[in-house]
């Protein structure tokens, strides 16, 4: 199989991921730990998804993104959302502009939207219109005002976050926002070790060196490389039953999801997997995917499109715990034949 590679992609693929290594210590001069987190958010960089990060507040969210960009070298934009946040806030508005003639005309004032890598901090504060705002963009890459559309700088990166203990004041994401996100992420507590490093870090004076890393061009680069590796037919085929195993009634429902599943994940949730599938081959220095690369995607890609129905939210069931169950009763294509 190996001599059947395209050497270019070959010298490319290698290429990526010594940089990958790089990007990810230069964060981890500044975040500490949180290893899966990290690795999760370059895999959706690099394959031109969107990431939601939930975690309690103080985790590093913010500044993770912040550590991201500047090992990046492309333009960051923060964008606040609380509840008085309006679309045109993020988006931008038409203003009228006078010359010196005393002539006045339109002129379109771009909002921090129009950057390369966006934090949506605490995204679920503001009102569903503000965040329907964001639908076109993490989409197509455009935003339109007033008839005219404007291509939006690639890359195009957003993460938001949102905190999942305080529901005062919040509006829960609508399902079709979230199934614009690739992965959602579920940020934990720190170790004691970590602690230990974070607390040494914060109070004597240390201030991380960032160095950039990649460009804008080169991230592009890689999120058509990963495009170039393989997924044979029955690993397709596995992340597609996956998918489908969600949905309630469906023809390869378990009974769990018969039972406690409301509403399964979308075909972007097959997308998802067999993106973050292919980029964990390509870091694993294979061209083609595997099972296993199939089953480390599968609940970031998965956990934010499943709904769990009302009998399965009075058990208290955790939907990450029934997409395990799911997984681990839907055979390989392996397993099925055996």
């Amino acid at each position: 199989m190996a001599d059947k590679i395209d050497p270019n992609v070959e010298a490319a693929t290698r290429e990526f991921r010594a940089k990958f290594t790089r990007v990810r210590d230069e964060v981890g001069k500044a975040i500490v730990g949180h290893d899966d987190i990290v690795d999760g958010v370059l895999t959706a960089l690099f394959v031109g998804g969107h990431v939601l990060l939930e975690g309690v507040p103080g985790l590093g969210k913010t500044y993770l993104i912040r550590s991201l960009a500047s090992a990046l070298s492309l333009d960051f934009s923060r964008i606040q959302f609380t509840p008085d946040l309006m679309p045109a806030d993020i988006i931008g508005t038409n203003i009228i502009n006078e010359d010196a003639s005393g002539k006045r005309s339109f002129e379109f004032q771009r909002g921090p939207l129009f950057g390369q890598m966006i934090l949506a901090d605490e995204i679920n504060r503001a009102t569903p219109k503000t965040q329907s705002a964001m639908l076109e963009a993490m989409q197509e890459h455009n935003i339109t005002v007033g008839g005219t559309r404007y291509k939006l700088d690639e890359p195009f990166f957003v993460m938001a976050t949102q905190n999942p203990i305080e529901q005062e004041g919040t509006y829960p994401l609508p399902e079709a926002q979230l199934d614009r996100f690739l992965f959602k992420l579920v940020v934990q507590y720190s170790t004691k070790e970590e602690m230990k490093t974070i607390i040494d870090r914060t109070t004597t004076g240390y201030k991380p060196d960032i160095k950039p890393v990649m460009s804008g061009a080169e991230i592009l680069g890689a999120q058509q490389l990963v495009r170039r590796i393989v997924m044979a037919p029955h690993v397709q085929d596995y992340a597609v039953r996956l998918t489908m195993a969600t949905h309630p009634g469906g023809p390869f429902a378990v009974d769990f999801t018969n039972q406690y599943v409301r509403w399964g994940a979308s075909p972007r949730a097959a997308q998802a997997i067999t993106l973050g599938a292919k980029l964990q081959a390509m870091l694993d220095g294979r061209y083609n995917t595997s099972f296993s690369d199939v089953q480390r995607v599968y609940l970031p890609a998965l956990r934010h499109r499943v709904l769990l129905n009302f009998e399965g939210e009075a058990e208290g069931i955790d939907t990450d715990d029934a997409l395990r169950e799911i997984l681990d009763k839907t055979p390989t294509m392996a397993e099925a034949v055996a």
